[in-house]
């Protein structure tokens, strides 16, 4: 099954535009007409393979949303018009003991990424989101409230699940205060989802320009984190902390604004570690450092549910499918509030 879009050839050249081939589809799967995909960083990184592991071609996009145009004759759940989320993953080994808790993010042998994965049916890699269509394995697409502004569905997909996953794991309750590190494309989700469970949401930033939009999208205070006052405003004070900054810093100071038995859970991925953090104050108030990937399927449906219910979208700016360098490049600067997304349908006639 043919598909169009645009490949990144090499790790030093631009996306071009690309034609290949899609699996045929099997009695599981559903084609899916790609209305909109997000540009996640994690597009950036792969495209220029600055962790490694791209192979060439490659099709970006993991924040897929578009409708159902077939599918396979084991499909009864989903139907055609139906209009459906695809996220980072498609498939799994289905029988570890992570996916038989309905934690296929945590597949024991490696789930299969919408890109640059291991393609099982026709070999090769996975193609993501920068196209026409895709063909997906239905057990790895969600639904999506008919409430929500389809344009502004497609970070909730990576973004809005990475962070809804902790809140949810770690049980956030109405009432306790949640501290959020960075107001990028996480950060700002997380701020949208905390506030909405009805947390106390203090937004953590180096940047006080930021405290404006922080505000206007749900947090409750803002705290400039190089000013050693307003931490110390904050000591013992969070239940929880959700740090969605993808850099090395300090964690010592951000420990010490948890109460006892807190929580510091990390969502960013850095391209160095951070600084071992100082044991004592873990030991002597039973704090705890962890770490979450993306969310399940179910988790995913459930954080999409909760937004049709409470009207939460992410924001975005829209561009053609052949902006995306320039979005890329936009990205490094970080002049864009929140996330760019891809309007697959601009510019074709």
């Amino acid at each position: 099954m043919q598909s169009t879009g645009m490949a990144a050839k090499a790790a030093d050249t631009p996306l071009e535009p690309f034609t290949f081939e899609r699996r045929e589809l099997q009695a599981t799967d559903v084609l899916i007409d790609i209305h909109y995909c997000g540009v996640c960083h994690s597009d950036l990184h792969m495209a220029r393979n600055e962790w490694g592991v791209s192979q060439f071609p490659l099709v970006p996009g993991h924040e897929i949303v578009g409708r159902v145009l077939a599918t396979g004759d084991a499909v009864s759940h989903l139907k055609i018009g139906d209009v459906v989320g695809v996220g980072v993953m498609v498939d799994s080994c289905g029988h570890c003991h992570s996916c038989s808790r309905g934690e296929e993010q945590y597949c024991e042998t490696g789930f299969t990424a919408t890109y640059n994965g291991d393609e099982n049916v026709i070999g090769g890699k996975t193609f993501g989101g920068y196209a026409d269509n895709i063909v997906v394995n239905s057990k790895f697409v969600v639904a999506i409230p008919a409430s929500l502004e389809l344009s502004a569905v497609a970070p909730l997909l990576c973004a809005g699940v990475t962070t809804w996953s902790p809140l949810r794991h770690w049980n956030l309750q109405p009432g306790q205060r949640v501290g959020v590190i960075g107001l990028g494309g996480l950060g700002h989700m997380a701020v949208k989802l905390a506030s909405a469970m009805g947390a106390e949401v203090v937004l953590f930033t180096t940047s006080p320009h930021k405290g404006v939009d922080a505000l206007r999208l749900g947090a409750h205070q803002v705290v400039v984190s190089t000013e050693p006052e307003q931490m110390a405003d904050v000591a013992n004070s969070l239940d929880m902390i959700l740090d969605c900054v993808a850099a090395p810093h300090d964690l010592d100071p951000l420990l010490a604004t948890l109460k006892t038995n807190g929580h510091l859970v990390l969502v960013g991925i850095p391209d160095a570690p951070h600084a071992a953090p100082n044991v004592t104050p873990m030991v002597f108030k039973r704090l705890s450092i962890a770490g979450t990937s993306i969310g399940s399927i179910k988790e995913t449906q459930e954080m999409l549910d909760f937004c049709g219910q409470h009207g939460i979208v992410a924001d975005v700016e829209l561009i053609a499918l052949n902006e995306v360098e320039t979005a890329f490049e936009r990205m490094l600067k970080g002049e864009v509030k929140y996330r760019f997304v891809i309007d697959m349908k601009a510019g074709r006639a």
